[in-house]
């Protein structure tokens, strides 16, 4: 196992224990609102802490992107990119749909992640060139030929409405297409059941680096395809994102192209 990876588990699994500690109480946790929809809870930055306390202690030298914290220690060739609870708004309800997302890159190249749903006791990990799991159960993208019996992830896009009219063409689309469309709520599980092959494929817009990051590498090392909508790599810094085998991909690619606005096309 990459020797990183060993690392993440540990920080995820630490996290999920303090999440889980307190999903019985919801009602006594704080939240702030950060921005229209976009929620920000205690449990969130506790969770964050408790991760970046376990990576700090093992290396102490690499850089960190963290959701709430933001950047910091930019000098080195390693970042941890971090969501310490994706589906907070799941969280807060006592939906269970939420999950703690952790990926490192080293020199722009991701090396190792960690998707962890604690409410499940479903660890998906990946490491470059060393396939995908769940709970050591190796992944394989879903097989399917084409979008039709397709179910297909997706994730509205709640906090930027700027291209919500691009997007809901893209839905009537996909709709039309496929056996049925999935929104859970937490873009780090979605990616995760595209490696599962739980579901067929996947598309969002305005995602983070840290919503996306260690999903990404779950897919890859499974066997699929994951670009922009440009067709690019450049999916972590766009943040918007198809995925699934490369059928799948290629065909859901062909039904969004058209809803593309000039914003969406960069």
């Amino acid at each position: 196992m990459h020797p990183s990876l060993n690392i993440a588990i540990r920080a995820a699994r630490s996290a999920g224990k303090l999440l889980m500690r307190y999903s019985d109480r919801l009602e006594q946790i704080q939240v702030e609102s950060k921005s229209r929809n976009d929620f920000v809870s205690e449990m969130d930055r506790a969770a964050e802490a408790t991760i970046i306390q376990e990576l700090r202690n093992r290396f102490p030298d690499h850089a960190i992107l963290a959701e709430e914290s933001g950047e910091q220690g930019g000098n080195s060739d390693y970042q941890w990119i971090i969501d310490p609870l994706d589906g907070t708004t799941n969280y807060l309800h006592g939906f269970p749909q939420f999950s703690i997302s952790i990926a490192l890159k080293h020199k722009g190249q991701l090396e190792c992640g960690v998707v962890y749903d604690p409410s499940r006791e479903e660890l998906f990990t990946a490491a470059r060139g060393q396939g995908a799991q769940l709970n050591d159960r190796k992944l394989r993208v879903a097989t399917r030929p084409s979008l039709e019996g397709a179910l297909i992830g997706t994730g509205f896009p709640f906090r930027d409405q700027r291209h919500i009219d691009a997007y809901l063409g893209m839905f009537k689309a996909m709709t039309l297409a496929t056996a049925g469309i999935r929104r859970p709520g937490s873009a780090a599980l979605d990616l995760a059941y595209v490696a599962a092959g739980r579901t067929d494929g996947f598309w969002e817009l305005g995602l983070s680096a840290w919503d996306c990051a260690a999903g990404a590498l779950l897919i890859l090392e499974a066997g699929g395809t994951i670009t922009d909508f440009a067709g690019s790599n450049r999916f972590l810094e766009t943040g918007n994102m198809v995925a699934g085998n490369i059928r799948i991909h290629r065909a859901m690619l062909e039904l969004i192209t058209p809803h593309l606005t000039d914003g969406l096309r960069a």
